[in-house]
Protein backbone atom coordinates (compact mmCIF):
# COMPACT_ATOMS: atom_id res chain seq x y z
CA UNK A 1 0.00 0.00 0.00
CA UNK A 2 1.36 3.41 -0.93
CA UNK A 3 1.64 6.29 1.53
CA UNK A 4 -1.10 8.09 -0.45
CA UNK A 5 -3.46 5.13 -0.01
CA UNK A 6 -2.81 5.02 3.75
CA UNK A 7 -3.65 8.72 4.06
CA UNK A 8 -6.89 8.27 2.08
CA UNK A 9 -8.04 5.61 4.57
CA UNK A 10 -7.99 8.06 7.52
CA UNK A 11 -10.71 10.47 8.51
CA UNK A 12 -10.90 13.11 11.23
CA UNK A 13 -14.18 13.59 13.10
CA UNK A 14 -14.25 17.37 12.64
CA UNK A 15 -13.83 17.02 8.88
CA UNK A 16 -16.85 14.75 8.41
CA UNK A 17 -20.15 16.57 7.82
CA UNK A 18 -23.24 15.27 9.61
CA UNK A 19 -26.55 14.63 7.84
CA UNK A 20 -30.00 13.31 8.75
CA UNK A 21 -30.61 9.81 7.43
CA UNK A 22 -33.88 8.10 6.43
CA UNK A 23 -34.56 6.85 9.99
CA UNK A 24 -34.31 10.39 11.41
CA UNK A 25 -31.00 10.14 13.26
CA UNK A 26 -28.09 12.47 12.62
CA UNK A 27 -25.20 10.52 11.09
CA UNK A 28 -21.51 11.15 10.50
CA UNK A 29 -20.12 8.61 8.03
CA UNK A 30 -16.66 8.22 9.53
CA UNK A 31 -15.67 5.68 6.87
CA UNK A 32 -17.71 4.74 3.79
CA UNK A 33 -16.66 3.08 0.51
CA UNK A 34 -18.32 5.71 -1.66
CA UNK A 35 -16.21 8.44 -0.04
CA UNK A 36 -13.10 6.93 1.52
CA UNK A 37 -12.17 3.94 -0.66
CA UNK A 38 -12.62 1.12 1.85
CA UNK A 39 -14.37 -1.91 0.40
CA UNK A 40 -16.95 -3.83 2.40
CA UNK A 41 -18.36 -1.88 5.32
CA UNK A 42 -19.24 1.52 6.67
CA UNK A 43 -18.63 3.00 10.10
CA UNK A 44 -20.64 5.94 11.41
CA UNK A 45 -21.70 7.79 14.51
CA UNK A 46 -25.43 8.29 15.00
CA UNK A 47 -26.86 10.83 17.43
CA UNK A 48 -30.44 10.66 18.73
CA UNK A 49 -31.54 13.71 20.73
CA UNK A 50 -33.28 13.42 24.13
CA UNK A 51 -36.92 12.38 23.70
CA UNK A 52 -36.43 11.43 20.03
CA UNK A 53 -36.81 8.03 18.40
CA UNK A 54 -35.59 6.77 15.04
CA UNK A 55 -38.23 5.54 12.60
CA UNK A 56 -38.94 1.81 12.63
CA UNK A 57 -37.08 0.41 9.65
CA UNK A 58 -35.12 -2.55 8.31
CA UNK A 59 -32.29 -3.25 5.92
CA UNK A 60 -32.78 -6.12 3.51
CA UNK A 61 -29.07 -6.78 2.96
CA UNK A 62 -27.05 -4.98 5.61
CA UNK A 63 -26.11 -6.34 9.02
CA UNK A 64 -25.56 -3.59 11.60
CA UNK A 65 -23.74 -3.47 14.89
CA UNK A 66 -24.63 -0.64 17.28
CA UNK A 67 -22.25 0.26 20.09
CA UNK A 68 -23.61 2.81 22.57
CA UNK A 69 -20.90 5.33 23.46
CA UNK A 70 -23.04 7.83 25.43
CA UNK A 71 -26.53 8.04 26.87
CA UNK A 72 -29.34 5.56 27.33
CA UNK A 73 -32.27 4.37 25.29
CA UNK A 74 -34.85 1.74 24.46
CA UNK A 75 -34.02 -0.59 21.57
CA UNK A 76 -36.75 -2.27 19.53
CA UNK A 77 -35.36 -5.28 17.70
CA UNK A 78 -38.04 -7.35 16.00
CA UNK A 79 -40.53 -8.27 18.74
CA UNK A 80 -38.02 -7.56 21.53
CA UNK A 81 -37.69 -4.28 23.46
CA UNK A 82 -34.87 -3.70 25.90
CA UNK A 83 -32.93 -0.90 27.56
CA UNK A 84 -29.49 0.06 26.27
CA UNK A 85 -26.85 2.32 27.78
CA UNK A 86 -23.23 3.34 27.42
CA UNK A 87 -21.07 0.28 26.79
CA UNK A 88 -23.81 -1.93 25.31
CA UNK A 89 -23.49 -3.48 21.84
CA UNK A 90 -26.38 -4.79 19.72
CA UNK A 91 -26.25 -6.85 16.51
CA UNK A 92 -29.08 -6.22 14.03
CA UNK A 93 -29.56 -8.98 11.46
CA UNK A 94 -30.60 -8.16 7.88
CA UNK A 95 -34.38 -7.93 7.52
CA UNK A 96 -35.05 -7.37 11.24
CA UNK A 97 -37.22 -4.32 12.01
CA UNK A 98 -35.57 -1.97 14.49
CA UNK A 99 -35.53 1.50 16.00
CA UNK A 100 -34.00 3.16 19.02
CA UNK A 101 -35.45 5.80 21.35
CA UNK A 102 -33.44 8.13 23.54
CA UNK A 103 -34.88 7.78 27.06
CA UNK A 104 -32.24 9.90 28.76
CA UNK A 105 -31.55 13.58 29.35
CA UNK A 106 -28.48 13.77 27.08
CA UNK A 107 -27.74 12.83 23.48
CA UNK A 108 -27.68 9.11 22.71
CA UNK A 109 -24.52 8.42 20.71
CA UNK A 110 -24.11 5.20 18.78
CA UNK A 111 -21.23 3.87 16.69
CA UNK A 112 -22.75 1.94 13.78
CA UNK A 113 -20.82 -0.63 11.76
CA UNK A 114 -22.61 -1.84 8.61
CA UNK A 115 -21.65 -4.68 6.28
CA UNK A 116 -22.13 -4.33 3.44
CA UNK A 117 -21.88 -0.56 3.70
CA UNK A 118 -24.92 1.56 4.56
CA UNK A 119 -27.06 2.58 1.58
CA UNK A 120 -30.26 4.64 1.61
CA UNK A 121 -31.70 2.21 -0.96
CA UNK A 122 -31.35 -0.66 1.54
CA UNK A 123 -33.38 1.19 4.20
CA UNK A 124 -37.10 0.39 4.22
CA UNK A 125 -39.23 2.53 6.54
CA UNK A 126 -42.02 0.53 8.21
Amino acid sequence: MTDDARVAMKTSYGDVAAYVTKDGSTIRELMHPSVHGNRNQSFAEAVVLPGACTALHRHRVTEEIYHITAGEGMMTLGEARFAVRTGDTVCIAPGLPHCIANTGATSLKILCACAPAYAHEDTELL
